[in-house]
């Protein structure tokens, strides 16, 4: 019997390097750079004011306050004539003299001589001779031409990981297209004689092919592109054709059904003008039989998974989806993990790895525990995995766990 890190080192080896592609920055967020992307023009532009107000030279308004002097010696606000006024994208700039001001709206660029700008609620307001209540210093409220970015400076690097925020650096550095590693192409095959599509009403001793839409959403949900051919006829010439057909053009292959049960057989007959796959217990539990080698001339890797559903998305969980991640150019492939305390007891398969799902929760104290659904006894009940948003990991060693127990856990997708 192979470990869960025999299985893992093994599949790790057979990954096969994709050509970085380019793409349209719309497309580009959660793909990792393959690129350095240097600012061929500053961030912002030109020099900018960040807020709605006046813009003024700092040294006219240095009196302003309620110490200031009118023409008489009397207390008054300072006030400045309005000399112009300045939208966000005007190309028309009005002159700026000492002792005016300028109404800019908030990235508006600012007049020659301008160093500050006055914000709306430090004044009274007026379009024609504006009153500012008190002095501010040079470069308030100003964004400067490249404050953000500088020419030449790397906007993005390469190995980062592109989230919204870089997609708007990109786009302020005026890239249309950046380079990023590939997203694999994963085709998914259903095989077996009692499977019918969900479009029709199985018979007696049918099944719906739960199997390849299920994990078409797990590639999906993964980063992949998901090419889901759904069921082939149990027969080897059926399989070879379609394998013959679709292993050009895939990068990772995943065929449900094909460990186990009477389709197995002609399964592995089938495969044999492909490549080698070796069909081995892995310690794990669900999905502990499962098949793993690489076929064609590309050595494009193969999975052969179990028939159950909830065994299925437990291996691509474990398996496939930490190669998905490798390919894409994540340095950590896996999921997040934490430790939490345990509310129930639950049982695990002695010898192997249980992966029993689990609902996470989080208290006041910022503390973990978690609720094991089926354990053992409900292993392969769908809804338990519907219902989960981890995984526990229980060790080889461990049959039972008791409430209070702290065990590893590792996530899985987010809730919306």
């Amino acid at each position: 019997m192979r470990t869960v890190e025999e299985q893992h080192a093994r599949i790790a080896e057979a990954a096969v390097e994709l050509e970085p592609q380019r793409v349209s920055i719309a497309e580009a967020r959660g793909l990792v750079c393959a690129e350095e992307v240097t600012a061929r023009r500053p961030l912002p532009g030109f020099d900018q004011a960040s807020v709605d107000g006046y813009a003024v030279r700092s040294i006219d308004i240095a009196e302003a306050g309620p110490d200031h002097k009118g023409q008489f010696g009397q207390p008054a606000d300072l006030a400045l004539p309005v000399v112009g006024e300045i939208r966000a994208g005007a190309r028309q700039i009005p002159r700026l003299q000492p002792q005016q001001a300028v109404r800019v709206e908030a990235g508006a660029p600012l007049p020659a001589l301008a160093d500050a700008v006055v914000p709306l609620d430090g004044t009274n307001g007026d379009r024609t001779k504006v009153a500012i209540y008190s002095p501010i210093k040079p470069g308030t409220n100003i964004r400067e031409t490249g404050d953000d970015v500088r020419v030449g400076d790397v906007a993005v690097a390469e190995g980062t990981l592109i989230s919204p925020a870089h997609v708007a650096l990109l786009a302020s550095v005026g890239r249309t297209d950046v380079l990023v590693s590939a997203r694999p192409r994963v085709t998914i095959i259903a095989v077996g004689p009692e499977l019918v599509d969900i479009a029709f009403t199985p018979d007696t001793g049918q099944v719906y092919d739960v199997n390849s839409y299920a994990l078409a959403a797990a590639t999906t949900e993964a980063g992949a592109i998901a090419n889901r051919v759904g069921i082939v006829d149990p027969y080897a010439d059926a399989l070879r054709s379609a394998i013959t057909e679709h292993l050009p053009r895939t990068d990772i292959l995943v065929i449900t059904g094909g460990v186990g049960g009477r389709a197995s057989d002609t399964v592995q007959e089938a495969l044999l003008d492909f490549g080698n796959i070796e069909i081995s217990r892995v310690a794990m539990h669900p999905g502990g039989v499962q098949g793993f080698g690489m076929l064609g001339d590309r050595k494009v890797p193969t999975f052969l998974l179990p028939e159950l559903p909830t065994s299925v998305l437990v291996v691509f969980e474990v398996m496939v989806r930490p190669l998905v991640r490798g390919m894409l150019g994540r340095t950590d492939p896996y999921r997040r993990r934490v430790k939490a305390r345990t509310v129930n007891d639950f049982n695990s398969e002695p010898g192997v790895v249980g992966y029993v799902r689990g609902k996470l929760l989080r208290d006041a104290r910022g503390s973990y525990h978690v609720r094991a659904l089926g354990a053992v006894d409900g292993a392969n009940r769908l809804v338990h995995l519907a219902d989960a948003n981890c995984l526990i990991e229980v060790d080889p060693g461990t049959t039972h766990v008791g409430a209070g127990e702290t065990v590893p856990v590792a996530f899985l997708a987010q809730r919306g």
